[in-house]
């Protein structure tokens, strides 16, 4: 149908010639689709279509429903990555021209005195129909595409703007640059000085909207560029944020230099922030008694994010800020004040947990009377006191471990409350031309096959945060959170397939192995009363199966990885109570996983065949390979534990498994993937001993020529299983025993071997050696051996491996002095 397209643009002139643009407007909608969904259509044509998109787009007369459109369009192209990648790229003229227009629309913004209010519902004043429109594409555009198209772009256009005498062009410039930062951070790490000067002069500009656009581009860079901006620029940045804070004749200005301290100190190290606390925590005291609300919530944010960037170093400031933050918590009552009073929990807490129990304790009890007679008032569905309050309460459980135990029952009803809220959805048919109803931004809309769903995320973000909560009061807890588990495991456990939101998911896969752990904690010191193991065993038969079934289901790769994580810690604390049916399904699980994972790696390497595949495009595929390495890495860590728990009896289950392992040990496979084979093969030599045996033909080849790899990684996991195959190999190793020591050999003796990065090979073959002194003493020339071994002695690096090692040193120097002779 590739033909019909010249036709079917041909139309689309016609009614916006003929001045149809309603008409103009549905046809481009459904383009729009056609680009998401199926962007090679479009391939043979693209640099045609395309253009006639940036010509709509350019075309100052259409309206601007017309003009978002066309540029929706070209940015959906830009995203198609999976089904067209570099296919966008492959027109950097279309990239130009589409980030002009961008930058153009972001000068539709005006001087609204109502901006100048510092009101927060102000906060847009002034600006137009395009403006929010650019923003938001200029971000998504940089994330499609890349710095290496992007930043050229920009260094060509951004002076221009900034030499302009328009204060609208300059606004515009930084916030190009704020907006495109998430998807450059690489290439603009490169150009950071010319980037932060760039940025740095704005803050003298004469007109405040420009100084607000300066100081809210440091703070996006403060979270993108980050940790690098803060440790090459933290001598210009921060003062100029302090000063910024001087100015009393912008409020508006003065909370956002206060906010972007927030995001600086967020990815700070304390040795940074000490020298500029004192300017930073007086001029913060002086906005918290400033008359603007919003000054005094940017005020509380900032001295909150200081304090947790600080810890230790922030105690010297408590006395000064404490009664402060207390004046606001118990007089901000009015209901204008509801967000003040939400920050001011927040600072309280933090402040709290960095300076700790002791400095904080008095002020603790007071807060949390306060806190106490807010809980017992019934509160308004969209009252952010009740998230703010949450999470306070947790902070100060983590600040006061076991002495908050006494608060749990005043807390727990409300937070359980909370994660059990039912997601407010309305479900439609995509077809419908009945829109979901939304007079704000709280309802969010996806598409799902033939269904569009609206969901309200406030009701989801105060789920997910309960959620959260319930996951630190049991870690922070542990058995103290006992009596709790009965009600929060059959909240929690459903969720784990809550695929509304993926935080919330996050929080339940988390808490499984705490609420575990609370559980064995709790019957181990006897203080469950008249509960035993069968308890522990019942909830691991909850937790466990809910978790595998999950894992089956779960569409993240990212999420998979924190699955397994949370299944191998639940089964660590589970041990022998697991039986057979779970373990079957657990390999079965594990087995799908690898399955599933090598099915995107294959997908992912499709796309490199792709006509316009490029560089760029190989970066982003490096990056989702690498976090699919994390699941591999967590299967290894599974097996593992299957392997310690349960030994010989686990290696029925192998040998089903074992056909997926032994292709990782392939030389077309990442490192990652090596290492993790042998680390498998070295837990099955550890642990089942004789029962092993049956595998070394296979297996310790592998483990031969990986001893002498190119990563230190897969050398470390090769020597240590070298080792193990020494100790409990027998005569199945010995006709190996040459080529080990010569292998061996070559790892000590490599010139780097001591280096930093081979410092962990080398100490696990030192210690492989002296194994092989050891158990195979009749095997080897053992007057030149063991002086060699000797000679390597002390290691120091791995810590387990030097305990083994000079275990066997002092039972050597025993027996030496026991019977006068070398024997071993």
């Amino acid at each position: 149908m590739q033909d019909l397209l010249p036709a079917m643009m041909r139309a689309l002139t016609d009614c916006l010639n003929s001045s149809q643009e309603a008409s103009a407007q549905e046809a481009l909608e459904l383009l729009v689709e056609l680009a998401g969904a199926e962007p090679r259509f479009l391939r043979r044509q693209i640099a045609d279509v395309a253009g006639a998109m940036l010509q709509i787009a350019e075309a100052a007369q259409l309206e601007d429903g017309t003009r978002h459109l066309a540029v929706e369009f070209v940015i959906t192209l830009a995203e198609a990555r999976e089904r067209a990648p570099g296919m966008m790229r492959r027109l950097p003229q279309f990239v130009g021209r589409l980030f002009q227009v961008l930058m153009q629309m972001l000068l539709d913004v005006e001087d609204d005195p109502a901006w100048h209010t510092a009101e927060t519902e102000d906060e847009d004043a002034g600006e137009g129909n395009n403006y929010g429109v650019a923003q938001e594409c200029l971000d998504r555009l940089a994330i499609a595409i890349g710095g290496n198209a992007v930043v050229p772009i920009a260094s060509e256009l951004l002076p221009q703007y900034l030499s302009a005498p328009e204060w609208q062009k300059h606004h515009a410039a930084l916030i190009t640059l704020a907006q495109i930062a998430e998807g450059c951070a690489k290439v603009m790490l490169k150009n950071l000085e010319q980037v932060v000067s760039m940025i740095l002069n704005g803050f003298q500009h004469p007109h405040p909207r420009v100084r607000w656009a300066a100081i809210n581009a440091i703070g996006q860079l403060s979270t993108d560029l980050g940790p690098d901006l803060q440790v090459q620029y933290h001598q210009k940045v921060l003062p100029a944020l302090a000063n910024a804070m001087d100015d009393f004749q912008n409020p508006r200005v003065q909370a956002h230099a206060a906010s972007a301290i927030l995001n600086f100190s967020e990815n700070c190290t304390p040795e940074i922030l000490t020298p500029y606390l004192d300017g930073i925590v007086s001029k913060l005291l002086v906005l918290l008694q400033n008359g603007k609300q919003m000054v005094q919530e940017g005020a509380l944010t900032a001295l909150a994010s200081v304090a947790d960037s600080s810890q230790d170093h922030f105690k010297k400031y408590y006395d000064a800020v404490m009664p402060y933050l207390k004046a606001i918590l118990m007089n901000a009552t009015d209901k204008s004040n509801r967000m003040l009073r939400a920050k001011s929990m927040e600072c309280i807490s933090l402040v709290g947990m960095a300076v700790g129990k002791d400095k904080f304790r008095d002020d603790a009890k007071q807060v949390m009377e306060v806190l106490m007679a807010l809980q017992g008032t019934p509160m308004e569905t969209d009252d952010p006191i009740t998230s703010y309050m949450l999470q306070a309460w947790a902070r100060l459980c983590k600040c006061l471990g076991q002495d908050f135990l006494p608060y749990m029952h005043v807390v727990m009803p409300p937070l359980l409350q909370s994660a059990q809220l039912k997601p407010d959805v309305t479900i439609t048919s995509a077809e419908s031309d009945d829109e979901i109803e939304s007079d704000d931004d709280s309802i969010e809309t996806i598409t799902l096959g033939d269904k569009r769903i609206g969901i309200r995320t406030s009701v989801l973000e105060e789920k997910a945060t309960a959620c959260n909560m319930l996951c630190c009061y049991a870690d922070e807890l542990k058995e103290g959170f006992f009596p709790w588990i009965d009600q929060v495991a059959p909240t929690l456990v459903p969720l784990l397939k809550f695929y509304f939101h993926e935080e919330v998911r996050r929080a339940a896969v988390a808490a499984m192995p705490e609420l575990l752990r609370s559980a064995k904690l709790a019957v181990e010191k006897g203080q469950a009363p008249g509960r035993d193991e069968s308890y522990v065993k019942q909830l691991s038969d909850f937790i466990i199966p809910a978790l595998v079934e999950a894992l089956h289901k779960e569409p993240e790769t990212e999420m998979c990885s924190s699955m397994l994580d949370s299944l191998n810690e639940c089964m660590q604390l589970s041990g022998c109570l697991l039986d057979e049916n779970q373990v079957r399904a657990i390999s079965d699980e594990i087995k799908n996983v690898i399955i599933a994972s090598a099915t995107r790696k294959r997908d992912r390497s499709e796309r490199t065949k792709a006509e316009d595949f490029d560089a760029d495009e190989g970066e982003l595929l490096k990056e989702e390979n690498e976090q699919e390495e994390e699941v591999f890495d967590q299967v290894g860590e599974c097996l593992g534990t299957l392997i310690k728990t349960f030994k010989a009896s686990f290696l029925p289950f192998f040998d089903e498994l074992s056909v997926y392992v032994t292709p990782m040990l392939g030389k077309d496979k990442t490192a990652e993937e090596r290492r993790i084979a042998i680390c498998i093969f070295d837990d099955i030599a550890e642990q089942c001993r004789e029962s092993a045996l049956k595998y070394y033909d296979t297996y310790v080849p592998f483990l031969l020529e990986a001893s002498n790899d190119d990563n230190s990684d897969v050398r470390q996991a090769a020597v240590y299983g070298l080792g193990v195959c020494a100790e409990f190999g027998g005569h199945t190793f010995r006709p190996l025993v040459g080529e080990a020591l010569s292998k061996l050999n070559n790892v000590i003796r490599h010139p780097e071997a001591q280096h930093a990065d081979n410092i962990m090979a080398y100490d696990n073959a030192v210690s492989a050696l002296g194994k092989i002194c050891q158990f195979h003493r009749d095997g080897i020339d053992a007057a030149q051996v063991i002086p060699a071994w000797l000679g390597c002695l002390p290691i120091k690096d791995d810590k387990i491996e030097a305990k083994v090692v000079h275990d066997q040193l002092c039972s050597m120097v025993e027996r030496i002095g026991r019977t006068g002779s070398w024997t071993l």
